[in-house]
């Protein structure tokens, strides 16, 4: 099966597609707990998530990335990624259980306790899903997989927001939590006709792939997920409640847009692991996709923050604006060089994917207590920057020589977003720093309404003068150019369809 660029671009938009989506449902759901409720109540829940993530590395195997490298897997592979599943959510939701009244004592927070029993529940539920879904990204299905996220999704969101309203209470949020595992459950057996057995037949084959990504996961977690328990013991359920909302917003960048491209790239990449030429051409074009639409994303989130918290959050959350405004920065580095991975990986390279993630594990831990023991949320926001910014040239190290590529090629590739975000945030900045203070929302509305619109009108505009003056090169302006002309040659096609 040849994979094209086409084919890679349409999937990855399937799945940013349904990150918009998802992210829409939770923005709004986020917003009115935020409302709701204060930093306190969110902390219990970040509380919970926290252990859970512990818990959930047990499985961390990633089988379904070992079933789409793997060209031939069939029933035996599924089977066995499906029970191996299973008995990890089972164990992992018995010792949820367990650790319910200890992490209690820990966190000096009595509501864990009763939180995590209720968790536990969603935990093992989850563990039955259907393996078959994972075909969806292996065959580059994307609609498909699209309609099954979007139903588990629309599932927990459906329960959440009205709960929020009816008990004002982070009880909504947990609650909706275990909607959304049971609901994925029963969606991926109507999604996919795929029925698993319990079997164990192929598990030295899965092993021989999946145990550099386990190790790859657990050294992921500490870097990813570190942070809440180090913020979490030092600061509290505010300082943490403060610090977990900060870091869904900021980088929205990472999971809304990088995140989902990944997702989808993984699959072609694997499919042309074969032909390095390809694959090289492949990373370099995403490289240049990720850039046009991470770095303007971000950079635009640090620049409206002071404008962004009063009018959704609220007077509660004010302390998050310069958190908001580190960590966005942040999440356009990691976003930037979160398409190495799906690469190495299709490269047959897990173990060095796993050590880069362990690597910058070992070098933000102590760089979390030691920055939030002195500065609180702040210095966690800024010892996240401090480790990304570091491991951007030790990433590229390994990426170029394993692809043959030169910093000249990427540079040329993301020299036009870097400056066009430049320029675009200078300009809302010197907007924001104009303005007058009020506490009147309609103003406050305004205010943040213009300095969208002054960032949305600024970066295409520059973005297209700079692709003008090199010459039209091929790259991701010529993909966004031409997937506009296709979405124009719809709509027309559509309304010619329609006229009488």
């Amino acid at each position: 099966m040849i994979i094209t660029g086409r084919q890679i671009a349409k999937g990855a938009g399937w799945m940013v597609l349904f990150k918009f989506t998802e992210r829409g449902l939770g923005l709004i759901s986020t917003l009115i707990l935020a409302r709701l409720l204060v930093p306190h109540d969110f902390g219990v829940v970040a509380m919970a998530m926290s252990v859970i993530a512990v818990l959930e590395l047990m499985g961390a195997f990633s089988f379904d990335l070992a079933l789409i490298q793997n060209a031939n897997a069939g029933r035996d592979q599924y089977d066995t990624a499906w029970t191996f599943n299973l008995l990890f959510a089972l164990v992992s939701a018995l010792l949820l259980v367990v650790l319910a009244l200890p992490m209690a004592h820990f966190y000096s927070e009595p509501r864990l306790e009763s939180v995590m029993y209720w968790l536990a529940l969603g935990m093992a539920v989850q563990g039955f899903e259907n393996v078959g879904v994972v075909a969806f990204r292996k065959d580059m299905r994307f609609d498909k997989e699209f309609k099954y996220l979007f139903g588990k999704k629309i599932a927990s969101f459906a329960v959440t927001v009205p709960l929020a309203f009816m008990l004002q209470s982070y009880w909504a949020l947990v609650i909706g939590t275990i909607v959304g595992r049971a609901a994925g459950t029963i969606l991926s057996y109507v999604a996919h006709e795929y029925r698993p057995r319990f079997s164990l037949a192929a598990r030295s084959e899965l092993f021989h792939f999946s145990k550099w990504m386990l190790l790859n996961n657990m050294a992921a977690f500490f870097r990813n997920r570190s942070a809440d328990f180090i913020v979490g013991r030092f600061g509290g359920p505010h300082a943490l409640g403060l610090f977990s909302l900060a870091y869904e917003i900021s980088n929205l960048p990472t999971t809304e847009l990088v995140a989902p491209i990944n997702r989808a790239v993984f699959p072609g990449y694997a499919k042309m692991s074969h032909d390095v030429a390809a694959l090289r051409k492949g990373y370099l074009d995403v490289a240049a996709i990720v850039a046009l639409l991470s770095l303007p994303a971000a950079f635009g989130i640090a620049a409206i923050a002071p404008l962004l918290v009063p009018v959704f959050l609220g007077a509660n959350w004010l302390e998050t604006i310069p958190v908001i405004q580190v960590l966005a920065v942040y999440g356009a580095l990691v976003a930037i060089q979160n398409n190495n991975g799906p690469a190495l990986l299709a490269l047959g390279k897990p173990q060095v994917v796993t050590g880069l993630a362990a690597l910058s594990g070992i070098l933000l831990i102590p760089a979390l207590i030691f920055m939030t023991q002195r500065h609180g949320v702040i210095g966690a926001a800024w010892a996240s920057f401090g480790v990304a910014l570091v491991m951007i040239p030790v990433n590229y190290v390994f990426i170029f020589r394993a692809l043959g590529i030169r910093t000249s090629q990427v540079l040329r590739e993301i020299w036009r977003p870097i400056l066009s975000t430049s320029v675009m945030t200078a300009a809302v900045q010197w907007f924001v720093a104009g303005l007058a203070d009020t506490s009147h929302l309609g103003v406050q509305v305004a205010h943040l309404l213009c300095a969208i619109a002054i960032g949305v009108a600024i970066y295409p505009v520059v973005s297209w003068v700079l692709w003008q003056l090199s010459g039209r090169p091929p790259g991701a302006e010529q993909h966004a150019l031409d997937y506009l002309l296709r979405v124009l040659q719809r709509l027309k096609k559509s309304n010619t369809t329609e006229s009488p």
